[in-house]
């Protein structure tokens, strides 16, 4: 078995793991942000059993709904039992109603105008479905027409029924899909309480299609389990000037901090649970790095952890507040030069799959094949060259490495140049001499090169895990980089002996490792400056790639009309050419996107296709549709283009997901070509992903809600540094006026933020509601 899971928010995957072959207890470790709509309702996991030359087999999922996320403030966390997928209960989309009582000199009649659906499930070959809608009161059942090939059909029929006041009977409104063969599939329901109705006289609108819950289920547990940890994340941000006073507030003491440390940092790690820790640090890393001071800040916490430290064996091996910033620092900042290193070596090792195994109670000579006619390896040939391969890669890295001085970003090198100087200030002995390389590669190799080699795919670098015999050598050469990385320490040494062959490549290793530190921390402020400067004037794109465009001609685009075509997304436009280095190219720009859409996949046969739509320099509506080679690679193409073009205005609130082939809209039928659309837009549901521009003011409410969670701690913190007399700052800040208690001063902010949240619904602020869905397999 093959097996695979997806997550579906709404009707399609927004999001879906890699592939872990044949096996019965996959592992994948993947995490996922998706950014929700106010509208969402439940999250649903699909484990699928993936099959190279037919459709892939469902094999259960579980389901979450909203009511259970919200039950979990802290997030849900553990195993969930898989369900079986039974089509009555895989149902999306809405349905258009106007229901009134009917009063006259006759009996009272209910009246039910079926008028459109949108988004209904496709549950014919051709991606599509021929729905009806069955409507039923007190025994007596009537019928809508049958519209053929849609799945956003539209009716405008009417019916009535004989009502008796105080009838208790339910009105049902269903949708099926037709089937001339088979039996009609149930597409969903919605269900009246006509007491109410009594009560209301007349309600319409748009009502969410719900599932035929009444078949019994098979046992819990037989279909297996998943284990998850999903958090739902429901944040109002308010706008920016709300956040100054917190922001400036912050920064006022990581400013002083440079010169003596502050009082606020220490208390919000000495405060921060470790649960949450890494949390923090990201959010506040974030949050200084949107304001120049993430080399400050981190240097603030540097200088914490070395006043705290006595040995020097032990400094940064613990989850301080330091340690989990300069992770998160690492991964913002230094992901793409990451990418630029080791992107090659990972992509060869991948490529070549050779057996690669050290420890001599592990090989398997049978794996190896032979290397000579009839001959079979030994068991020592299979550890050469095995100790041969892992050579040539490790080198390869190392050189790798070396070479990328200039690569790495400016603030990158300027934070470990902060962090060399202070760990040889706080141990400058000559039998130390090899501390301040460790605490840099401590950071650099260990937590940051070694994790990205044992896992590519969770750093980006792969799309699929590796199998079974390539995850070995990546092991493997991750020990490789972390005995470097240790600078080739008897205690690193001592592990592992089987390691030893790789001991002169580690010994030649370690040399080049610290030449390329001195070279990477010699950097003045002057060219810190000068190379962010050159930086921010190349800017990467925002996404790139290979893409299929969809070319039309005469009345409709044509099955076979596509072109693969070389796509980059920018913060100026959309370009497209033959060839990454082509000079001639086409370009949509930013500001005319007005949306970015999924299609129907009966529209080109395929689920991975998307559409741009967007004006042309003489302000006529116009759209590419672009095919994709998965559902991953739709979604972050989609969530790219919507989180570039969010501002624009003029975006639009409705689109056709079908295509305009002939005379009419292949989704609703409709035949006016500028009609505004049969389904709604989804500009907000994007996927939070590691290359995101900042969001300061998310990344300050982020902070301002832990700051409240740890309110009364701080403030019993404030009552203790006045028992015993302390001024606060006093001692770090020299002479002069004396400053206000920093304190007093975030109680005070938090105050003014609790009463602009508590006012923002009454007083129009353009506030917004973020709701992030945070996924863990």
């Amino acid at each position: 078995m093959n097996p695979s899971s997806g997550t579906a928010p709404r009707s399609s995957p927004s999001c879906g793991t890699a592939t872990v072959w044949k096996t019965l207890c996959p592992f994948w470790g993947e995490e996922y942000q998706v950014h929700l709509p106010p509208t969402f309702h439940a999250v649903a996991f699909y484990v699928m059993d993936e099959d190279a030359l037919s459709r892939d087999d469902v094999i259960g999922k579980v389901c979450l709904t909203r009511d259970t996320l919200a039950a979990h403030p802290k997030g849900f966390s553990g195993w969930a039992h898989l369900t079986e997928v039974d089509p009555d209960e895989e149902v999306q989309g809405e349905i258009h109603l106007r229901l009134e009582v009917v009063r006259g000199p006759g009996p009272c009649r209910l009246r039910c105008s079926v008028l459109e659906a949108r988004d209904l499930a496709p549950k014919d070959r051709n991606g599509a479905s021929d729905p009806f809608v069955r409507v039923r009161y007190n025994g007596r059942t009537q019928e809508t027409s049958i519209v053929k090939k849609s799945c956003y059909p539209r009716w405008n029929e009417t019916f009535e029924f004989e009502l008796e006041e105080g009838a208790a009977e339910a009105l049902c409104v269903e949708a099926w899909d037709w089937d001339l063969v088979s039996r009609n599939d149930f597409l969903g329901k919605v269900v009246f309480n006509v007491q109410r109705l009594w009560a209301a006289q007349q309600e319409e609108g748009w009502f969410r299609l719900q599932p035929d819950q009444s078949k019994s289920r098979r046992g819990e547990g037989s279909l297996g389990s998943l284990q998850l940890e999903v958090r739902l994340w429901d944040e109002t941000v308010l706008p920016s000037g709300c956040y100054q006073p917190l922001v400036q507030l912050l920064c006022h003491e990581v400013k002083l901090g440079t010169q003596g440390p502050g009082q606020l940092i220490p208390l919000i790690e000495e405060t921060t649970s470790t649960e949450c820790r890494q949390d923090v640090a990201t959010n506040l890393l974030k949050l200084f790095l949107g304001q120049g001071l993430a080399k400050d800040f981190l240097d603030l916490l540097f200088q914490l952890e070395l006043g705290r430290t006595s040995e020097a064996n032990t400094l940064f091996r613990s989850n301080s507040l330091a340690s989990k910033s300069m992770e998160s620092f690492l991964k913002v900042a230094g992901m793409r030069y990451l990418h630029g290193v080791l992107g090659p070596i990972i992509d060869r090792v991948f490529e070549e799959k050779k057996y690669v195994e050290l420890d001599p109670s592990r090989v398997e000579v049978k794996d190896v094949g032979c290397s000579g006619l009839h001959r079979p390896q030994t068991e020592a040939e299979v550890l050469e060259q095995s100790a041969q391969t892992l050579r040539v890669h490790l080198g390869a890295l190392l050189s790798a490495l070396s070479r990328s001085v200039r690569a790495c970003p400016a603030v990158v090198r300027a934070t470990f140049r902060q962090l060399f100087l202070r760990v040889r200030e706080r141990f400058p002995s000559a039998q130390h001499e090899n501390v301040p390389f460790i605490a840099v590669t401590s950071f650099l190799c260990l937590r940051f090169v070694s994790p990205a080699v044992m896992a590519p795919k969770l750093f980006h670098l792969r799309e699929r895990h590796a199998d079974a015999r390539t995850s070995r050598t990546l092991l493997l050469l991750a020990k490789a980089v972390q005995n470097v990385g240790n600078m080739d320490t008897p205690a690193s040494r001592a592990k592992e002996a089987w390691m030893e062959p790789l001991q002169p490549t580690v010994r030649q290793g370690v040399a080049q490792l610290k030449d390329f530190i001195t070279k990477l921390v010699d950097i003045e402020e002057k060219e810190e400056l000068d190379l962010q400067r050159a930086l921010s004037l190349q800017a990467p794109p925002v996404k790139e790639g290979p893409l299929f465009i969809h070319r039309t001609k005469g009345k409709g685009p044509l099955m076979s009309s596509f072109k693969k075509l070389h796509f980059s997304l920018t913060t100026e436009a959309l370009s497209f050419a033959k060839t990454p280095n082509s000079k001639k190219s086409a370009l949509i720009k930013l500001a005319n996107i007005r949306a970015a859409e999924k299609v129907e996949e009966k529209s080109f046969g395929s689920s991975h296709v998307m559409q741009v739509i967007y004006e042309d320099d003489a302000g006529k509506p116009q759209t590419i549709y672009l095919q994709c080679k998965c559902v991953n690679e739709l979604n972050q193409w989609l969530s790219a283009l919507r989180k570039m073009s969010i501002s624009n205005p003029g975006l639009l609130g409705s689109y056709h997901p079908g295509i305009f082939r002939g005379d009419k809209w292949s989704c609703c039928h409709q035949k006016d070509k500028s009609d505004l659309g049969c389904d709604k837009t989804r500009s907000r549901v994007t996927l939070q992903e590691w290359n995101d521009p900042l969001d300061h003011d998310l990344e300050a409410q982020l902070i301002y809600r832990h700051l409240l969670g740890v309110e009364a701690t701080l403030r019993e913190k404030q009552r203790e540094l006045s028992a015993a007399g302390t001024e606060a700052g006093s001692a770090l800040r020299g002479s002069g006026e004396a400053p206000k208690d920093p304190l007093a001063q975030l109680f005070q902010v938090l105050q003014d933020l609790r009463e602009a949240h508590r006012s923002s619904p009454a007083s129009a602020l353009p506030s917004e509601t973020n709701r992030l869905l945070e996924l863990q397999t």
